[in-house]
This record gives structure tokens, C-alpha cells and sequence, in this order.
């Protein structure tokens, strides 16, 4: 596959000079690193090997990836390895695609409380899960869940959920025989919101109350614990998003799909479409739409 018109590499040497200017005193030495990684890959900067042909003498210069698992070029294998190794565990049932998305109040914290609101996504979502399955009124069975975060939507706005990939079925309480779903239907995706909105706003007030969580700016009076419970008072009260459907193109589908945001960035080169006085011009995907229009740069 030859090299992209346009690449996220291109961007940072065009600009992040003078964005890294801008942001001085606001950027993490790690962040930093990233930059610098993606700027050099594949350059003379990291240096290279040379590939010659004896039959017909030709030599070809081939530049050293950065290998950081942020570049939109490096961990293409890796990815591949982990896709291999999940279809390798692929149960011969049907599987169910899952998708639990936190509101947007709970996202907007969660810029200055990654490890603590990311962690209890994956927890939460996993235990909501098997407590449902596992309830004789649903299924009876024990269910294993596999789980992937995306922190972004497609027009890179912040948008954290988890996908999960899940066998139609599980093991009987006793672990000897198999126990399928009702054909077509997994769980409930009414009871799975439920109970995953209740589970969530109780280890996340559990969070404040033990001071593991930070807020700054306009949040931050919701340090005090009166105002925190006051502000978790309406999210009690809204519809959380919990997505359950059988995936129509087949579990090897959706794991490949999970596979290229398991090692990637939120953004591949292959939809940077211009870099201009204006900006930057990306393709995204409208989902509230279908058809051809739902792709726009």
C-alpha cells in the first residue's frame, strides 16, 4: 500500500511547532514524546536499511518505524496478533455485539479522571453482564465478556463506551452443560441499562467519598459531596445508551472491527482529506443518518 496524500505526520511538522508553543506548560512529557515519534517515523531521523536486489540490482531505502502505539503507521502487526488470538476463542454460537456509553455529564468528568471513570466502565459494564446472564429470569448461565474501550466517536468528539463481544449463551451454574439464549435475543437491553446506570452512579459516588476523584474548572465545586450529590440526582433519572444486537456480519466481523481501535488512534491517514488556511478535513461518519450520506468530510 503506497503512502498516504496526506498524514497525521505531515500535520505535526506543519504545525506542532507552533501549537506546542501555544500550549506550553499544559503538555505532559508523554504527550510530547508521542508528537515527536509520529514526526520522525519512517525517516531518516530513525534511521533505515537499505534492500537490494541480486537479480536485477535494485536498491530500495527502507526507514525504521517509531513503533509507538500511537502512529497512525505502527502497530498494524500487533493488532493482527490480537485479532488472531480472539478468533482463536470464537465458541461456535451465535455472539451478540454490546455497546454500554456513558452521558455526557459523566464524559466531561472523566477528562480529569481517566483511570478511575475508564476503570469502573470496564467493571461495571462486565458485572451488569454476567449479574443479568447469570439471573434464572434471563438466561441462568455464567457468560464471559470480551471488552474494548473507545474513548471517541468518529468526528473526534469525546465520547467514551465500551464494545463488548459476547457468546449467545454460557455455562450452568453447575459448569456442566451449555445454556443458549432464545435465538435471535441475548438480554435486555432495558435491564442491562438499569442496572448498569445504578451500579455506576453507586461506584462513582463510592469514588468521590474515598477522594479518588479530581475537578477543576467549572467542575470544580463538585468536590464538595453535597454538590456531587446533587449533580448525580438527574443522571438517576435519564435513560443510559446500552446497545445488544447479534452482529449481522458475524462475531469475525466485529472483533476485526475492535481490532483496528485495540492498537490504533482516534484517527487513521487514510481519512485526512486536506490540510488548508482553514484546517484540517477529515472523513466521519454521521450515525443518525444512512446511506451515502453518512460518510462526510
Amino acid at each position: 500500500m503506497g503512502r498516504a496524500a496526506l498524514e497525521v505526520a505531515d500535520i505535526f511538522r506543519a504545525h506542532g511547532p507552533a501549537w506546542r508553543q501555544a500550549q506550553h506548560g499544559h503538555l505532559s512529557l508523554g504527550q510530547l514524546k508521542v508528537m515527536s515519534a509520529i514526526e520522525r517515523c519512517r525517516s531518516a531521523a530513525l534511521g533505515g536499511h537499505v534492500l537490494r536486489c541480486d537479480a536485477c540490482e535494485q536498491v530500495q531505502i527502507a526507514y525504521n518505524s517509531c513503533r509507538n502505539r500511537h502512529c497512525p503507521k505502527c502497530q498494524a502487526r500487533a493488532a493482527r496478533r490480537w485479532l488472531e488470538a480472539r478468533q482463536a476463542d470464537l465458541l461456535p454460537v451465535d455472539y451478540y455485539h454490546l455497546v454500554f456509553t456513558l452521558p455526557a455529564p459523566i464524559s466531561a468528568i472523566a477528562y480529569t479522571n481517566k483511570a478511575v471513570i475508564y476503570d469502573l466502565l470496564f467493571a461495571v459494564a462486565a458485572e451488569t453482564v454476567r449479574t443479568i446472564a447469570a439471573d434464572p429470569k434471563h438466561l441462568g448461565a455464567q457468560v464471559g465478556v470480551t471488552l474494548v474501550l473507545h474513548t471517541w466517536g468518529s468526528a473526534l468528539t469525546h465520547h467514551p463506551h465500551v464494545h463488548g463481544i459476547v457468546p449467545g449463551g454460557g455455562l450452568a451454574a453447575d459448569g456442566e452443560r451449555w445454556v443458549a439464549c432464545r435465538p435471535g435475543f441475548f438480554l435486555p437491553v432495558r435491564v442491562l441499562s438499569r442496572l448498569f446506570r445504578r451500579r455506576f452512579l453507586e461506584e462513582l459516588a463510592a469514588a468521590h467519598h474515598g477522594g479518588r476523584l479530581q475537578f477543576f474548572g467549572e467542575y470544580a465545586a463538585l468536590a464538595d459531596a453535597r454538590a456531587f450529590a446533587q449533580w448525580l440526582a438527574p443522571l438517576r433519572e435519564v435513560a443510559w445508551v446500552v446497545y445488544a444486537k447479534r452482529p449481522f456480519a458475524g462475531p469475525a466481523a466485529v472483533l476485526a472491527y475492535l481490532s483496528r481501535y485495540t492498537h490504533r488512534v482516534a484517527i487513521s491517514n487514510q481519512r485526512l482529506l486536506a490540510l488548508d488556511a482553514r484546517g484540517v478535513t477529515f472523513r466521519w461518519k454521521d450515525y443518525r443518518t444512512t446511506g451515502k450520506t453518512r460518510t462526510r468530510p
